[in-house]
């Protein structure tokens, strides 16, 4: 059942996340013959908040609402990664749930989640930005940095802003059907569901070395990405045995030298399939991975979506120009 949502607001809320809910929960669609839903903005800290872009947000409902709530969801909010919570406000999260409501947090509302127990012994997540010092904060949770959302059971946990959008779609896809939560999407124009998890907006740079030994080998690798590079090539260079070299390049880099080609290869990839129009065996080619059929399985494997998915969420349809 999902009829009656509650989203909960603490001090220096984000407007975008609180938006997103209001969206996707609190629009009257009745005219498209779509299900509404007893949509009500609770605040945890008084009658008025303030947002962390300058306005301030007033509502009449506290957390008295809250026990009527099928859904409770917690937008994100500045500071909320080091703050503390009300007491009264993780007590009501923890009734709600042990009278079979379900909460959702966006981004970095995941904290007062933890901050209320709800997220030990269950996998969950939030921004990656986030997800160390969630996992930190809360060791018994089960953080998963690279995907969008997870729905463990009663606790729905969602990714950096966007991601809240794709587990709220969740939501309703759960409790109306494919067909009203594709409506809303279409609404909303946005996709009813997106591939790929959080790996694939994370810009990771190279790895810096702590000291020169391997440094410029490193610069030699990544000139020839497209080359087959041996561990025994690599240890001529230095003028190692290939064990010693082996082990002297995971304690200046952190990593094995298979993976740091295989990282740097893939970033190359993502660059060129921004900023190319290249064939994916052209791309292939370049990067090292050979054909197509690799590229992609090294692709999905280390950012959980395609080339091709890759290439229109960061460039777009090939062929449209902007309009001056």
């Amino acid at each position: 059942m999902l009829k009656n949502v509650a989203a909960l607001l603490l001090d220096e809320v984000n407007p975008f996340e609180l938006g997103v809910l209001c969206e996707v929960f609190g629009l009257d669609r009745s005219d498209e013959g779509l299900p509404n839903h007893d949509f009500a903005v609770v605040s945890a800290e008084g009658p008025v908040l303030q947002t962390h872009a300058g306005f301030s947000i007033s509502t009449p409902y506290g957390l008295d609402r809250l026990e009527e709530a099928d859904l409770i969801a917690v937008p994100a909010g500045t500071h909320f990664v080091e703050r503390t919570y009300p007491e009264e406000v993780l007590d009501a999260l923890r009734r709600a749930v042990d009278r079979g409501a379900r909460v959702l947090s966006v981004c970095s509302g995941a904290y007062v989640l933890g901050a209320a127990g709800l997220l030990d012994g269950r996998r969950c997540t939030t921004h990656w930005r986030h997800a160390d010092e969630l996992a930190r904060r809360f060791p018994k949770a089960r953080v998963e940095p690279d995907v969008l959302y997870v729905d463990e059971g009663p606790v729905i946990t969602s990714a950096g802003t966007a991601a809240g959008i794709d587990a709220a779609l969740h939501l309703v896809r759960q409790a109306h059907g494919p067909a009203v939560a594709n409506a809303v999407a279409r609404r909303m124009v946005v996709p009813p569901h997106r591939d790929g998890g959080q790996a694939q907006y994370i810009k990771r740079p190279l790895p810096r070395t702590r000291c020169d030994t391997v440094g410029d080998t490193l610069a030699w690798m990544e000139r020839h990405l497209d080359q087959e590079i041996t561990v025994e090539q690599l240890a001529d260079q230095t003028h190692m045995s290939p064990r010693t070299f082996a082990r002297r390049f995971q304690q200046e880099t952190g990593t094995t030298p298979y993976r740091w080609l295989l990282r740097q290869r893939v970033l190359l990839a993502q660059h060129l399939l921004e900023t190319s129009d290249e064939t994916m065996d052209t791309i292939a080619g370049r990067t090292g991975f050979g054909n197509a059929a690799a590229l992609r399985h090294q692709f999905v494997r280390s950012l959980d979506t395609t080339p091709n998915a890759y290439r229109r969420t960061f460039r777009g349809p090939v062929g449209l120009t902007e309009v001056a």
